[in-house]
């Protein structure tokens, strides 16, 4: 099984159909299983949508507009032969224009779930946000864009309504995302998630074999003062897998860069 996170960054780039190009001739080669994708945006002006039983319905269901990145990117994969079913759920409003949201995209159908896990619950307040669960036959899965460390409101609050809302689930686990929390502070965001009763796996740490590591090159959106690589968007697992491989793309090296975040890839078994 292959899986991919990625923030997109959708529709700030300067190519916005290139995105969606280089994105789904990507899943398409790589046969990916499971797509975890963040800032996944639609204009709030643009025109509502009535979507098809490719779409997997949430508990806080907000509609989809045509411009909608992870519809877009469902578009093109069905263009080329392919189908995925997907969700999404808003997040935010992202630059004063965008209803900002999480997806899923999954080989195979899945039951979504909204997760609210921050403290703030206006659209209007960029510290609000929710996370997107799939559950399938099989798996358990989840895509956040999670806030910047904080013990009382900011990362630390939401990895608990997280972790509290996975606790009782059997299926085998698969945590992907904007985690906003760099490998190397430690003591704070990625040790919290280590260190949880969910008993996960960082992908990175584990992969037999290791293509690249940092997920943003330098000062972004959110990292301005950031002069260095840092590693903010993760994979963490259960230990049922088996990670036989770790591989930064869209970084202009494997793939064409297509946002401000680079993607990880990991390939991967159960034991």
């Amino acid at each position: 099984m292959n899986f991919l996170t990625f923030n997109t960054h959708s529709w700030l780039e300067n190519n916005d159909q290139q995105q969606v190009e280089v994105l789904a001739q990507k899943i398409l080669k790589e046969d990916i299983s499971i797509i975890a994708l963040q800032e996944v945006n639609q204009k709030t002006t643009s025109k509502e949508i009535q979507v098809d039983h490719y779409f997997q319905l949430n508990n806080e269901q907000q509609s989809i507009h045509e411009d909608n990145f992870a519809y877009c990117v469902v578009n093109r994969l069905r263009d080329l032969g392919t189908n995925y079913y997907w969700s999404w759920a808003f997040n935010h409003i992202g630059y004063d224009k965008y209803h900002e949201g999480v997806a899923i995209l999954s080989k195979t159908p899945f039951q979504a779930e909204v997760i609210k896990i921050s403290l703030e619950d206006d659209p209007a307040d960029y510290h609000t946000r929710k996370a997107l669960l799939g559950k399938s036959e099989s798996l358990c899965f989840l895509s956040g864009h999670f806030s910047w460390w904080s013990q009382s409101s900011g990362f630390a609050y939401e990895w608990r309504k997280v972790e509290g809302r996975l606790w009782d689930e059997k299926l085998p686990l698969i945590i992907m995302g904007d985690f906003n929390n760099p490998a190397n502070q430690r003591d704070q965001g990625r040790d919290l998630v280590l260190a949880s009763q969910l008993n996960l796996q960082d992908s990175f740490e584990v992969a037999t074999e290791k293509v690249g590591e940092g997920t943003i090159p330098g000062g972004i959106d959110g990292w301005k003062k950031n002069a260095q690589s840092l590693r903010i968007d993760y994979i963490f697992l259960a230990q049922e897998f088996l990670v036989e491989k770790y591989q930064i793309v869209f970084d202009n090296i494997s793939d064409l860069q297509i946002s401000d975040h680079y993607g990880v890839l990991i390939k991967t078994s159960l034991k």
